[in-house]
């Protein structure tokens, strides 16, 4: 046979998660369900079937499952495989014949018609027999058996034809199908990282606001530092966080050093953007004197271990006119016609104590210097990298750079900010990020959330990993600032639940909601300024959303269905205003029992009680009859509220945004 062809005996195509036609590995981590598909079919009539299989690094087979046609007439098959441990693996399509498919098909037709009664009843005791011997000793008596009820004519030909779909013929064709003129698709990438690249709580706080100190006398700022940050590290755990997102560290310049609420002109004791970084204490590889020394960072790191905590660092690929580069390295910057150096802008807004990088230049000397800064900072215990702006930065260099870190530290992780269009947002998945912010700020409708819910959860996974988070010192939405109390829980409900990853900026558990005028960033912005916070006075008053953001975190950890990003299903209600989505993960066991579902109903109207009726897809949520009462309801326990309610699949729903504005819904399996 021609080995050019490109089709094989049986036909597969449009296979997935492929990305780019297998240039880039898909994304997954150890235990998600990765949804894998193709499209397989055959000349003629008969049966087919299509198998999914993950192979080891070394190549070897560790899962197969057999995929499930999508619809009559679109020969799309779909299932999930689940992944076990970290590396770089693969995965093909199997499509073949299915022959007790076809035999069972035409014999069912044939003999309701009277047509060929004994022929088929024949080939179908021949396949039993014929296949007998290639299976376990259990199974190869029960073939034979059957291959002798189908042969038996003293029986009525309906008991026959039923030997060869017995429950024992069909438990054991379902674990080894019988096949046929089986063609596999070629081997594509799945790498799998671990944990935190794909699933984890995320907390950003400023190191130099915890423990700082206001002398009204001399009318100056004490700067806080690693020690006094670290007096916060407990709470955040006792939230239920995994990851403390630490803004830049570094010395910061004071040549055009931002004032309160970025203004041009600094005071003597302001602090300056933590963006703006560099000074003669040093630059990148350098930490602000003010925070403390290495060994202090070192104590920081090894503190939010204890407490099972990871620290992200902010790898910000930009200069104050300060930094050493600017002086050792100019070329490394834009020079301008009238010899100055371009500083950052993202019009309208304007960053005169920032100088982007130029990467053009020279760069095998930046690239080099870059990998030399982050792996730095890895062998002081980083582990997760919040790269700033990426998108401003050639994405080839970000591919070489993180394959660099990632062939000696593969548990070192990325995040993108990087808020631009998708193109270049896709582009850096593609090339390495295992994770990035998105466009969840902005989708606070209904239907816009489910527009959204659906791109990340179905169309965009193999490449693309969702970061919710819900505020960021740059961003605070007229949602949040408008919406009140309600709105913090809706918005903390919708990114913990619908995502994996998520994230929160201090202060959002005290609702923070006053923007500067005509923007949409916080007033008084801790970018620029001190911002101690009394967290114990507002928990004592009852204004603080803490206990909230516990229990979600407690809810993630507790169900595993919400650790996939690609189990996430849409369902409909009455209401323009209540969006309901559900989360599904099969387990282990054959009874179903360890299955775990939750359905999520929230208000995202922030000002308002909403009524409506929800109909639901059991079939999404794994509910047959089985697993339903006699009359078809099932048991919702509420994890927030603990109520507790019989559902079908039609169901009334009042949700008053200041009271509850969300029910969070585990289906009770019967035992």
């Amino acid at each position: 046979m021609d080995a050019d062809l490109r089709f094989g005996r049986i036909p597969i195509t449009r296979v997935s998660p492929v990305v780019e036609g297998g240039r880039f590995p898909a994304k997954a981590i150890p235990g998600s369900d990765i949804v894998v598909g193709a499209t397989v079919f055959r000349e003629g009539h008969d049966q087919l079937g299509a198998s999914a299989v993950l192979l080891n690094p070394d190549g070897s087979e560790i899962q197969r499952t057999r995929l499930t046609p999508l619809g009559a007439g679109t020969d799309h098959y779909e299932g999930r495989l689940r992944p076990g441990s970290v590396g770089l693996h693969t995965f093909v399509i199997e499509g073949w014949a299915d022959l007790h498919g076809t035999w069972h098909h035409n014999a069912t037709v044939k003999i309701a018609a009277g047509v060929d009664i004994e022929l088929m009843l024949e080939e179908g005791a021949v396949l039993f027999a014929d296949h007998a011997s290639a299976r376990p000793r259990d199974e190869a008596k029960v073939f034979r058996s059957a291959a002798d009820r189908l042969r038996d004519t003293e029986l009525p030909v309906d008991e026959r034809l039923a030997a060869g779909e017995s429950a024992e013929i069909l438990s054991a064709i379902q674990r080894e199908p019988l096949r046929a003129l089986v063609t596999r698709s070629p081997e594509y990438p799945i790498l799998v990282e671990r944990e935190a690249a794909g699933r984890g709580s995320w907390y950003e706080f400023f190191p130099r606001s915890e423990g700082a100190t206001y002398d009204p006398a001399s009318a100056r700022w004490t700067s806080g530092n690693f020690r006094t940050a670290s007096e916060r590290l407990p709470a955040i755990a006792e939230m239920g966080f995994d990851v403390v997102y630490l803004p830049p560290i570094h010395p910061i310049g004071t040549t055009h050093r931002k004032g309160p609420n970025n203004t041009l002109n600094a005071g003597p004791g302001d602090p300056g953007s933590p963006w703006a970084i560099g000074a003669p204490e040093g630059g990148h590889d350098a930490i602000h004197p003010d925070l403390g020394s290495f060994d202090d960072f070192n104590a920081f790191v090894n503190r939010a271990a204890e407490l099972d905590l990871e620290v992200a660092l902010d790898l910000a690929l930009q200069a104050s006119p300060d930094h050493p580069w600017v002086t050792e390295h100019p070329e490394w910057f834009t020079t301008r016609v009238d010899g100055s150096i371009a500083y950052a802008e993202n019009p309208p807004k304007k960053y005169q104590d920032i100088y982007p990088i130029n990467f053009d230049n020279d760069p095998a000397g930046l690239y080099q210097e870059v990998l030399r800064i982050v792996l730095l900072w890895v062998s002081h215990g980083v582990r997760i990298f919040r790269v700033d702006n990426p998108h401003t930065k050639p994405v080839q260099f970000w591919e070489w750079l993180i394959a660099e870190v990632n062939k000696e530290h593969p548990e070192v992780v990325f995040l993108a900010e990087a808020f631009t269009r998708p193109a270049m947002m896709h582009a850096l998945g593609r090339a390495g990020f295992q994770q990035s912010y998105t466009y969840f700020t902005w989708r606070n409708t209904k239907e816009e959330l489910e527009e959204y819910f659906t791109e990340v959860s179905r169309e965009t996974p193999a490449f693309f990993r969702p970061n919710f988070f819900v505020n960021t010192p740059d961003i605070l939405t007229e949602y949040l600032q408008y919406g009140g109390p309600a709105a913090f829980k809706i918005r903390a409900v919708l990114a913990s639940l619908a995502s994996p990853l998520w994230g929160v900026y201090s202060g959002y558990e005290l609702y923070e909601h006053v923007a500067r005028p005509g923007a949409e960033e916080y007033i008084d912005n801790e970018k620029f300024e001190y911002r101690p916070r009394d967290y114990a006075a507002a928990a004592a008053q009852g204004r603080s959303l803490a206990p909230f953001l516990t229990r979600l975190n407690e809810i993630r950890r507790a169900h595993p269905a919400l650790g996939d990003l690609e189990n996430l299903t849409i369902h409909t209600s009455t209401d323009p205003a209540t969006i309901v989505f559900s989360k599904h993960k099969d387990g282990l066991g054959e009874d179903g029992s360890d299955k775990d579902t939750l359905i999520v109903v929230v208000n995202v109207d922030p000002h308002s009680a909403r009524e409506c009726t929800v109909s639901l897809n059991l079939e999404a949520l794994g509910l047959g009859m089985r697993g339903r009462n006699e009359d078809a309801t099932f048991w919702v326990d509420d994890l927030i509220t603990g109520q507790s309610w019989q559902w079908g699949a039609h169901n009334y729903v009042r949700l008053d945004a200041h009271v509850e504005p969300a029910h969070i819904l585990s289906v009770r399996r019967k035992p």
